[in-house]
């Protein structure tokens, strides 16, 4: 019995064949309604709803799940911005903006990264720019000595170049290690995707298993409220952040 619906039909004068007439619908689908909760089809639900001024969920509660669920695809549509097909066609255009125009916070968490100084010649001089902005530059690479690298290494059958390529990188941020708002740490956790925070722009690059990073989507999102994606891959990455060790110089 659906109660609520009985009592809202009697406050507001209607018998079942009245409310079966403004629903276009017959009386007894109206005493259906009454006595086996079953729901009607959206459209008429939202007649019934107008016809009775009241909200559709106050009538049927069960609808409020569905309109939870229908608001959060909504946010996920709206935050996923788009997808490039691999990392490498990312516009060169593209990282030298979201860098320039950071404001709050750059994030990057890979194993390598070797391609954002090919991209991006004076990305150390940059970065040093945005810090000297306010800006929180935290820097995250894999652990050349860790067994993740090693693993990682194996899986995509570098033959050891991984832990080198790691150390070739570094060195074009040596000179960020002594400016403040500069961080630079290395992980040794099991990265599932490559992250590249600017401010309320996530770049997340989801890792393939066997493939290089360069070879895999990336997905562009934005930070909305109540955003899933975004806000999951920022917890990643402070995640990693926080068992990530400051870069020792020495490895």
């Amino acid at each position: 019995m659906n109660e609520r619906l009985r009592t809202v039909m009697l406050q507001r004068g209607y018998t079942p064949g009245r409310l079966a007439r403004a629903c276009d619908v017959n009386s007894k689908t109206v005493e259906r309604w009454l006595s086996s909760g079953r729901i009607p089809h959206r459209e008429t639900r939202w007649t019934v709803a107008h016809e009775l001024d009241v909200d559709e969920v106050y009538l049927w509660p069960e609808l409020l799940a569905e309109r939870d669920a229908d608001e959060r695809q909504d946010a996920v549509q709206s935050e996923f911005v788009g997808v490039f097909p691999d990392r490498a066609s990312v516009p060169r255009d593209t990282w030298l903006q979201l860098v320039g125009s950071a404001t709050r916070h750059i994030d990057v968490l890979v194993y390598c990264g070797t391609f954002m100084a090919n991209v991006m010649p004076r990305i150390a001089d940059m970065l040093a720019e945005r810090a000297g902005a306010g800006v929180q530059v935290r820097l995250c690479w894999g652990d050349p000595t860790s067994a993740a690298v090693d693993i990682r290494d194996r899986e995509e059958g570098l033959r050891g170049a991984l832990p080198h390529k790691i150390r070739a990188a570094l060195t074009y941020y040596r000179s960020l290690v002594d400016v403040p708002g500069c961080e630079v740490r290395l992980h040794a956790t099991t990265l599932y995707a490559s992250l590249f925070r600017f401010d309320d722009v996530m770049l997340a690059n989801p890792h393939m298993w066997g493939a290089p990073a360069s070879a895999n989507p990336l997905l562009h999102l934005r930070r909305l409220e109540g955003s899933t994606w975004f806000d999951g891959y920022r917890r990643s990455f402070d995640a990693v952040w926080e068992t990530a060790q400051p870069w020792d110089q020495s490895v």
